[in-house]
Formats: structure tokens, C-alpha cells, sequence
């Protein structure tokens, strides 16, 4: 049968707010929680736990979608004392904060949307973790310890060279926005640049998964 189409008028300032209603405190990990910046102190914390404040804005990372947790999860799974850290495609910035905030030395990140800089801004802000955010062509030209790119496939198939050129000798490169069945292409364009430094899957979850490796 034909559907029955009804429709009425939103006032705009409840539209822009209303996703809020389905972003509440959640544990990334044992001791790692993500939480609204309008909740600053979930329920669920206790004295140990690291607690990362995040609005995005108009800008992708609440933390709650599967890539942004892999990357979480690596983050901390992973030594970050006295390391830098390039979060490429940096959305609201939640990777950059998230890897201050467990130790890495310095933090950059990147995106070419200016809402997202400004987003990343505000997080590193109200986090007190010491991360500057810039768009592509004002990036200053240096390597690091471990790059982080939460993007999708295509552009990180097309970014291969790039992203492999800002990892340091002995870094490590980590990605994600890649779904189960395109992560054999993802490793193989990746190891035509770089075939003595293969990535591998490292995590995989509800289809989508994170490819990791060290750059020799």
C-alpha cells in the first residue's frame, strides 16, 4: 500500500540539540570513560578512571561509534609516555585528547572542516590536555611517534603515501573507518608503499576493524 506521509515543523534550536538525548557516559575501557560535556561527572567514574569531557559540535567523535572506539582502546592499550601523536581526520579531536591525556608528550591533530578545528579546540580546552589542531595546509611538516587516522577506506587508500611519510622510523601507524571485508585491499595498498612494515588487523568490532603496524 501507498505509505502515509505526516510531517510538522521543528524549531531548529531542538533539532541541532535533540541527538544529545541518545549521548550518555560510557566506559571505553577498565579505567577510561567518555562522557558529555554537559555531565562532567558520570556516575559510573570512580578516582582512577581517566574521563575524556566531549562535545563535538557540528564535528564526528562522540566516542560511541565502533571505529573511534577501536582507536580509543589502541590508544590506551598501547605505552604513550613521552611520545607525539598525529591525529589525522581529527573530527571533534576526542583521539588527540584521549592520547594527551594518557601520557603522549605532544599532540597534533588535523582535519580540513574549520568546525572541526574548532571543535578539537574547545575539547583540548576543556580536557586541560595540551593538543594543537590545524587545517592541512597549516601543518607543520614533522613525524611522529604514532599517526592515527579514523577516517573511511577510500581516503585513506588515497592518503597511503601521506600518512606513511608522517610516522617516524619505528612509529606506528594505526587505522580505522575500515570495514571487515576491505581490510585485505587497506593492507595491501599500504604494503606497496611500505612492504617491509606490514599492518595487520589488530581489533575488529560489530564489522568494522583496526589495522595497526610499526614503520620500519
Amino acid at each position: 500500500p501507498d505509505p502515509v506521509i505526516t510531517y510538522s515543523v521543528q524549531d531548529d534550536a531542538q533539532w541541532k540539540d535533540k541527538w544529545k538525548d541518545s549521548f550518555h557516559p560510557f566506559r571505553v575501557t577498565d579505567d577510561l570513560i567518555v562522557t558529555p560535556i554537559w555531565e562532567p561527572a558520570p556516575e559510573i567514574a570512580n578516582e582512577n578512571d581517566t574521563i575524556l569531557l566531549i562535545e563535538p559540535g557540528s564535528a564526528f567523535g562522540t566516542g560511541t561509534h565502533p571505529t573511534t572506539r577501536l582507536c580509543l582502546e589502541w590508544l590506551h592499550d598501547h605505552n604513550l609516555e613521552g611520545k607525539s601523536v598525529l591525529d589525522y581526520g581529527c573530527g571533534s579531536g576526542i583521539l588527540a585528547v584521549a592520547a594527551k591525556k594518557l601520557g603522549a608528550s605532544k599532540v597534533l591533530g588535523t582535519d580540513i572542516d574549520p568546525q572541526a578545528i574548532e571543535a578539537a579546540d574547545y575539547n583540548a580546552e576543556v580536557n586541560r590536555a595540551d593538543a594543537s589542531f590545524y587545517l592541512p595546509k597549516d601543518m607543520p611538516d614533522e613525524k611522529f611517534d604514532v599517526v592515527v587516522a579514523n577516517i573511511l577506506s577510500n581516503p585513506l587508500r588515497l592518503l597511503a603515501p601521506a600518512l606513511l611519510a608522517r610516522v617516524k622510523k619505528g612509529g606506528y601507524l594505526v587505522l580505522s573507518g575500515i570495514l571487515e571485508r576491505q581490510a585485505e585491499e587497506l593492507i595491501e595498498v599500504y604494503g606497496s608503499y611500505r612492504p617491509d612494515s606490514p599492518l595487520s588487523v589488530w581489533k575488529s568490532m560489530d564489522g568494522w576493524i583496526c589495522l595497526a603496524g610499526q614503520i620500519h
